[in-house]
């Protein structure tokens, strides 16, 4: 049985997370904290336990470790990329002076901490097809700096105080649940409402922009997955490249064409949005995960269009 804190519960990937970790573990807590203002609803309210928890506030994240006996806690709180570089101050203070609270409250009572990085963590000198396990991360955003320091971070507290830190760096990530929130890879969200609605798509990012992507179901098993693994055959923690498939904005509309023969798509670019996207990697060698962990995907483009256009429809109440 295992006590679960997800801090950012209601954010796009804590949404479903809290979920699934709920239907996984029945019998334990698996408590759903949230900010004021981002109070859980309907499934995610009826289905299990929810608490405040303000990552910046230590207090109330040690409240809930305490109340609940939590000894697992995934930190989710961060700022998606194009909105962090609104507001750098914030993204730093959420995503690295949360991570060290959280940090220190798993080292004093006793937890395992998960928190996602992201391909977000390499920058324009990193090695864009394939990019290694391990190799230079030296992103040119608040985003990506905030990632790096968390691996850092993270990794210094399993060494230092043998706090049971692991993570994996997230591709763009692909749901149907949660609407898209201001990530560079959100086009390829946003691209699939448009194309059940039935309206033109306007893609922020130029043809031949090339990015790792990932359909939800499978970054949830990930993480999942990387927390009950043998620890014994970790040579990594933090974080662990998982990779799933690649594509450019061409062969994504294509695909959805293939489903939806009336589908159109035109160009609208983005500058922030894109250089972004240029600074980071093609694809991601996943080695490591595969061999440390036993990682696999599920799902590749073709599984994922089907599922994300027929679930889409049953949303909108489209035939």
């Amino acid at each position: 049985m295992k006590n679960i804190l997800i801090i950012g519960a209601t954010g796009q990937i804590g949404s479903e997370l809290t979920m699934k970790l709920r239907s996984l573990y029945p019998e334990g807590n698996v408590v759903a904290g949230y900010i004021p203002g981002a109070e859980p609803k309907g499934a995610l309210l009826e289905s299990g336990p929810s608490h405040i928890v303000d990552i910046t506030n230590p207090a109330q994240i040690a409240e809930a470790v305490d109340k609940y006996k939590v000894d697992t806690i995934y930190n989710l709180a961060a700022l998606l990329s194009a909105v962090a570089e609104a507001k750098p101050q914030l993204a730093w203070k959420i995503g690295v002076g949360g991570l060290y609270n959280t940090l220190e409250v798993a080292r004093e009572k006793g937890c395992a901490v998960f928190t996602p990085s992201s391909i977000g963590s390499f920058g324009p000198s990193t090695p864009h097809v394939k990019t290694p396990q391990d190799t230079v991360q030296r992103p040119e955003t608040i985003y990506g700096v905030t990632k790096v320091s968390g691996e850092l971070l993270s990794d210094y507290y399993w060494r230092r105080f043998g706090v049971d830190t692991r993570s994996v760096r997230f591709p763009g990530l692909i749901s149907y649940v949660a609407p898209p929130g201001g990530g560079t890879t959100d086009y390829a969200v946003d691209i699939y409402y448009s194309a059940v609605k039935g309206e033109e798509f306007k893609c922020p990012l130029k043809p031949g922009t090339f990015m790792d992507m990932m359909y939800m179901p499978d970054a949830l098993r990930a993480a999942v997955e990387i927390m009950e693994a043998d620890p014994s055959r970790l040579k990594h923690r933090n974080s662990f490249n998982i990779a799933s498939m690649s594509f450019d904005p061409e062969i994504i509309a294509a695909k959805i064409k293939e489903h939806v023969p009336d589908f159109k798509m035109s160009y609208e670019l983005d500058p922030l949005r894109q250089s972004i996207a240029d600074s980071w990697p093609d694809s991601l060698d996943d080695t490591c995960a595969r061999e440390e962990w036993d990682w696999k995907p599920e799902y590749d483009l073709e599984a994922m269009t089907k599922d994300m256009l027929a679930n889409l429809r049953i949303k909108f109440g489209i035939q």
